[in-house]
Order: C-alpha cells, then structure tokens, then sequence
C-alpha cells in the first residue's frame, strides 16, 4: 500500500531504534534463564508425551523429578531422558510409559554422557524434522489454493468447550468464508502450568489446548480446505505459564497462527515478567521455525484504557513486540501485530480517529500481517447498532490493508455467538470489503487534515513514551503501570518459581539448533 500520511521517516526509525534499546538488557538476562515450560516444551519435541494414571503430563513427572534432585534442572532436562532412552533401547512412546508408571529418571545418573547426547539429538531431530514437513505441507497447500483466500483474511472464534462440537462449529464457518478458524482456551487454563492430555470435551469459556484437540481441530479443517480448495488456518493461544509447551505442540500439528505476545501474560494474567520473557523468546523461535504467524494483544490495552487518550502505548507496544520477535528469529512476514476499532462511539469524527491510527500502523509496519479487532468495549445489546459498528470496522480493515481481520458480533454483549451470528459477520464483512474492494487505491488524505494529523500525534507520542521506557527500564514501567494502567510487581507474579538459572553445564540441543536455523545468537 501506498504512503499517504506523510509520516515522519526519522520518528519511525527511532522508535525502533528506542525499542532495541529497550529490549537489549531483558535479551541478557533471558539468555541466562531456562523455566520449567522451557524444559518440558524441550522434552516434547524430543518425544516426550502422555500422562499417568492421576492426569499428570509425563514432561512435569521428568522435570519436577528433576527439580527434586541433587543435581536440579540447572543443566537442563533433556540429556536425562535421552540417557534413559539409549540405555533402555526404548522407542519415545515405550519409555514415555515407563515413566507414566513411575520410572525416575533422576534416581541414577548418566551412564554415558557421550551417548546420551548422541541420542538426543538424534530424538530432537526426528522432532524437528516432523515440524518442518508441516511447514512444507502448509507452503504447499498454500501455494495450490494460491488467490482463494479473503483479503484480508476473515478470522472466526469457536468456544464450546467441546473439541468434537467446536469441530462442526469450525467447519461451519469455513464453509461460510472463514480462513482462520480460532479455538478459544477454557477459562484460566493460562495460569496452568502443565499441559492437559488428549481430548477434552468440557471446558468454561472455550476449549482445553492439547496436542490431541490440536491434531482432531486441524484435521477437521483441512477437510474442509480439501473441499473448497481454500487453506484454513488454525489458530490457538501460545501464551500463560505453558507458551512454550504450546508452542511445541502447534508446531507439531501444523498450527498456522498462535496468540503469542511479549506482555500479555504480565499484564492481563499477572504472570511473573521475568518467567514471561523468558518463554516467550523460546516459544517464538519454535513458531519461526515453525513457520507460525504470531499475533500479538495491544487490542487488550484498549478494553483497559481509553482508545483516544492512549492510541500510542498500543504503538509502542508494537514497537516492542516487533522487537522481541527479531530477536526470537521471527521475520516481519510472521508478525501479526495487533490494534483494534475500540474508539468510543460519542467522540466526534471517531471513525477518522480509527482510520488515521489504522493506516498508521500499515505504513509504519508494512510488511506485517497487521491483525485488527472489532469494536467489543462499547457493544451494547442492540444489535442493530452492534452491526453498524461492525460495518464500520469493516470498511477501515478494508480501506487500509490490514492482514488479519476478526470478525465483530453483533451480539457481542448478549452472549457467546451463535452459529447465524458468525453467519451474519462473514456475510457483512464479504458485502463491505467487495463493494470498496479498490477504495484503497483511489483515497488519499488531506495534508493538515484530520486523518494526517491524527497519525503524526500519535507517532509523537509514542516515540516520547518509549523514551520515558528506556530511562526507567522497562521492567520498572511495567510496574508503575505504563502500560495498560496495569502496575505488576517484578518479583511478583505466578510462575516465578518455575524460572531456572542456567549452569556451567547447561545444555539443550532444540535451542541450539533454532537459534543456528534462524540465525540468532545464544
């Protein structure tokens, strides 16, 4: 898409360059750091999988044996299990339920350190190896439906909390015209710090991610991209105490999207900031390996704050987020940056406001797959008015190139959508963006005018804030509340305890190998 704000080059660049500022020294000490959800995601790609007769994942039995012993997680957990398996001769899914039984492996030590390590990159690259023929079985699939897809792409939520119920649910809306089908989480399965096993059919508030609901939701879709010759896209949350676990899982059932930001857990579930930013280095070079779209969560700043007074920390946030993931490995192509249509509807020339800071966001990040979220803060039970605010927040995705599109409700604030209610978003959202198909290219923005100076304050605004973040340091502004007026203490937090100091001897083959893979350095 063409410039048309005039926006200025230099501020642009310094906010970029503010946010590697700030993120240097979180990249530092996250370097030194391993957490539990780091090991066990490890261990997953590696082979480990299943629970015992109480529910317990097999990699929380490996690693909290682990953490019990002597010798701790400091060097990692995976050389156990690889010593286990070389020593027991052992296929993953046999030795998986020794340990389900009971078997420890932190009651002997490793027999041969040497072998050990041989075996597990052995299991790690069968592990990788599975992960990259997914992402060449969604290049390929991708390249086949080439042109079949919306522009943007049209992103549904399912939620029953039933897999084989979200199933039809999710068939239905790609059938409808959905290209990305999102599974909503359960309530509060983010502060879980374990990895529910297999499939699950009661949930509050959405579904139970796990590596089998994964495999049974994918399978539902591409039957349905088969059919229409339309790839579908599946989405799920990689963030909360088990990002990295998530993450690996995704990965290894060919997920397409994961809701994975730098913050959000900090802010929204009050995990601890330092456990967060370790793992979400971890699980963002699994989906960049992956081949995973990430999305990010400014659009939550907004139900918190007020979309006018503090349109620029949702800015600076994505400077930020930008900035975490090239760390991680992850290029501007794999970044779905959010912002959100949440603008109050009394404000005069609001919709201006909302193109202004939309079109601002496509200039300034133009090769990400910008997501953008419908109006929900100011919904009311009028549907009628539900709909005409849905309609606008069409016609701005449309009218400035955004990537990814969720679609609104127009019973948002009555109760979780029905079937015909997501019928009705596709519907109106197809209407609008056909019938402006090309406005994009025939608009352009009065210099002075409203939309142009909308967009520069903003800018403004957010490059002061991020400078006002590099002097405190960005762990201090999060806990005096800069951001989303939400203050979260350093030390504070669930999940702290789970974060490990890595020791001299250290060692873990699937960061090696991403970080080699992606071209990052340890």
């Amino acid at each position: 898409m063409r410039k048309k704000l005039g926006l200025s080059e230099e501020k642009i660049a310094r906010g970029r360059e503010l946010a590697s500022a700030i993120v240097a020294p979180i990249m530092e000490f996250v370097r030194g750091y391993t957490t539990v959800t780091v090991e066990r995601a490890t261990l997953r790609i590696a082979g480990a999988d299943g629970a015992d007769a109480d529910g317990v994942p097999v990699p929380n039995k490996i690693v909290d044996s682990l953490r019990s012993s002597d010798s701790g997680l400091g060097d990692g957990a995976l050389l156990r299990y690889a010593d286990a398996a070389e020593r027991s001769a052992l296929p993953p899914e046999a030795l998986n339920a020794r340990i389900a039984e009971g078997f420890d492996l932190a009651s002997r030590p490793v027999a041969d350190a040497a072998a050990a390590r041989r075996k597990a990159e052995e299991l790690v690259a069968a592990g990788l190896e599975r992960i990259s023929r997914n992402k060449r079985r969604r290049e390929e699939k991708l390249r086949e439906f080439a042109g079949r897809n919306n522009d943007p792409l049209l992103y549904l939520i399912v939620a029953t909390g039933n897999i084989h119920e979200d199933v039809k649910q999710a068939q239905a809306a790609a059938l409808k015209g959905a290209d990305v089908v999102a599974v909503i989480r359960t309530t509060a399965q983010s502060l879980l710090d374990y990895v529910p096993y297999g499939a699950t059919t009661e949930g509050f508030g959405g579904t139970y991610a796990t590596q089998e609901n994964f495999r049974i939701m994918r399978a539902a879709l591409d039957e349905v991209a088969e059919r229409e010759k339309r790839y579908i896209r599946l989405t799920n949350y990689a963030s909360g105490l088990c990002m990295p676990e998530i993450a690996a899982m995704g990965a290894l059932e060919r997920l397409d999207m994961m809701l994975n930001d730098s913050m959000y857990g900090i802010l929204f579930r009050d995990i601890n900031m330092y456990r967060t930013f370790v793992d979400q280095r971890f699980s963002r070079m699994i989906n960049a390996y992956a081949g995973i779209t990430i999305n990010t969560g400014e659009d939550n700043y907004l139900t918190t704050s007020d979309a006018f007074e503090n349109a620029d920390t949702v800015l600076a946030s994505q400077f930020l987020n930008e900035r975490f993931a090239y760390e991680a490995g992850l290029p501007a192509r794999l970044m779905g940056l959010g912002h959100a249509y949440e603008m109050d509807p009394s404000i005069k020339d609001g919709f201006l406001f909302e193109l202004a800071q939309a079109q601002m966001a496509r200039e300034i990040f133009p090769e990400h797959p910008l997501k953008y979220m419908p109006p929900t803060k100011f919904m009311s039970g009028d549907v009628f008015q539900g709909l005409v605010m849905d309609s606008m927040f069409n016609f701005a995705s449309k009218a400035t190139g955004q990537g990814i599109h969720l679609l609104g409700m127009l019973t948002e604030a009555i109760h979780t959508p029905f079937m015909m209610d997501r019928f009705i978003g596709l519907e109106s959202a197809k209407y609008v963006m056909n019938s402006m198909s090309s406005f994009a290219e025939e608009i352009e923005f009065r210099e002075g005018g409203i939309v142009r100076s909308r967009a520069a304050e903003v800018l403004d605004q957010a490059v002061s804030f991020l400078e006002d973040i590099e002097k405190r340091g960005l762990l201090d502004s999060i806990a005096a509340g800069l951001f989303a007026e939400v203050k979260r203490a350093k030390d504070g937090g669930k999940g702290l305890d789970g974060l490990v100091k890595k020791g001299p001897a250290y060692w873990n083959p699937v960061e090696a190998e991403l970080e080699r893979a992606l071209g990052i350095g340890g």
